[in-house]
């Protein structure tokens, strides 16, 4: 293959074909990367912090553009887009305000006679950076925008369906003043990805992707001895407790599964609910999942867009259709309109076991998976059987026990109480168990690829 052509999953009409680079060519962005880090690097953090709020300008200016780019690609809803290009003007905003104190350095003492210790959050050089179709902006941006705070450099490879969202990144960082070869978009296949990562001059690793792919990759970076940063989706679990108020469960539910077209692996996947509750949850639920509207994702009217490609749409169908032949039911959807495009329906299975992909994997795509409970430590158990563990929810009216349950007892990343949500700047961002490790956003991505220097004063 020498040549990807991105493809409109709503209309199936081609967008662009770009040639993919030689392996010269990637090694040769590497470097220029390298050069451009090695003169960033002398910056302080308050001196690069007005380039940050400089890109989010730009991304701002550009919102109309940068949105109808990323539904183009990824079939994703308009109004998600813009969404998301204020999502990474805001990240790049946080990074510029808080970046210069979370990494100024700190003052120790060390030595029985308290003698004066400094460590300084110094950068470590090049970061690649690869990034999944889903959040054609926000992803790249949340690596580039802490590791330009530390003082580092970028390489991108973005995933083929959105390379056309990733060059325009790097124009509009470029317009907005950026040094040119700071932050690098490779396209590339995923044998010379391989070779980027062994590459000397790449000196951290991080990737947003399926556990496979961060299987791989983890094992290609240990290879060198490369630090890793991993998020790797999740089945998440939004647990209905005995004493859930129905009416909320029910709204957050539907915009937890069916955000951004419900590919987000942030998204809850995985209802579980008490046998209290059940039947009035799961007929609310079914009604208002059967309601949705599904159409062209450029219309304000639509509420659910196409997946992201054909062979997404291939992987979502066979997963709800192998469900339902080791006996799910299917409460409503899983048949795809006859019409032109990856249009897949909201879709609700019950009665679900063990060995059926509902139950055991993540379905990247608006299909919820509800599982009964018998009350709320059978649901709790339930959640924490997967082997993901990225984000999670909790709905109950007595909202400080939801609140111990989350914090003592939920074997997740991130919990949401009563509500639904995806990315917040000033909150860690990342899972435990096979959704992966390190953190991103509130300050913590900063300091995922910088060496913590000791220095002892006498």
């Amino acid at each position: 293959m020498s040549s990807i052509t991105t493809i409109n999953p709503a209309t199936e009409e081609e967008l662009h074909t770009y040639t993919l680079m030689s392996e010269r060519d990637a090694s040769d962005r590497v470097e220029a990367c390298h050069a451009a880090q090695m003169e960033w690097r002398k910056l302080s953090h308050a001196e690069r912090a007005p380039y940050l709020t400089k890109i989010a300008d730009k991304l701002r200016a550009h919102a109309d553009e940068l949105a109808a780019l990323m539904t183009r690609e990824t079939g994703k809803l308009l109004k998600d887009g813009h969404t998301e290009v204020e999502i990474c003007a805001a990240i790049c905003d946080y990074t510029a305000q808080h970046g210069p104190e979370l990494l100024a350095d700190e003052e120790r003492r060390h030595g029985p006679e308290g003698k004066r210790g400094v460590v300084s959050f110094q950068p470590i050089g090049v970061i690649y950076s690869i990034q999944p179709w889903n959040f054609p902006l926000y992803q790249p941006v949340r690596v580039l925008a802490a590791n330009l705070m530390a003082g580092n450099g970028c390489v991108l490879k973005h995933a083929s369906i959105c390379t056309g969202s990733g060059l325009r990144l790097r124009e509009l960082c470029i317009e907005a003043g950026l040094p040119e070869d700071l932050f690098q978009v490779v396209v590339i296949d995923h044998d010379i990805s391989d070779t980027l990562i062994a590459d000397p001059k790449i000196r951290g690793v991080t990737l947003t992707g399926s556990a496979q792919a961060g299987r791989h990759v983890g094992a290609e970076a240990a290879k060198a001895l490369k630090k890793t940063v991993l998020e790797l989706g999740s089945n998440d679990a939004y647990l209905v407790l005995e004493d859930a108020d129905i009416e909320t469960a029910v709204k957050f539910s539907i915009m937890g599964r069916l955000y951004n077209n419900g590919e987000t692996c942030v998204s809850a996947k995985r209802f579980i609910v008490t046998d209290k509750v059940y039947d009035a949850f799961v007929d609310a639920f079914v009604a208002q999942m059967q309601a949705i509207r599904l159409g062209d994702p450029t219309d304000a009217d639509s509420q659910l867009g196409p997946l992201s490609s054909q062979e997404q749409f291939d992987k979502v169908k066979d997963q709800v259709d192998d469900s339902v032949a080791k006996g799910a039911t299917l409460l409503c959807g899983g048949a795809a309109p006859d019409r032109t495009g990856a249009y897949y329906p909201a879709t609700v299975l019950a009665d679900l076991a063990p060995g059926m992909p509902a139950h055991d994997d993540e379905i990247f795509g608006p299909v919820a998976s509800v599982i009964r409970a018998k009350d709320d430590a059978d649901a709790m158990r339930l959640a924490n059987e997967s082997r993901y563990g990225l984000g999670g929810g909790i709905f109950s009216r007595d909202a400080e026990r939801a609140l111990k349950l989350a914090r003592d007892h939920f074997d997740t990343g991130m919990i949401r109480i009563n509500s639904f949500g995806a990315a917040d700047p000033n909150m860690p961002f990342g899972g435990v168990k096979d959704s992966g490790y390190g953190r991103e956003h509130g300050g913590f991505g900063m300091k995922e690829f910088v060496n913590a220097k000791s220095i002892f004063l006498p």
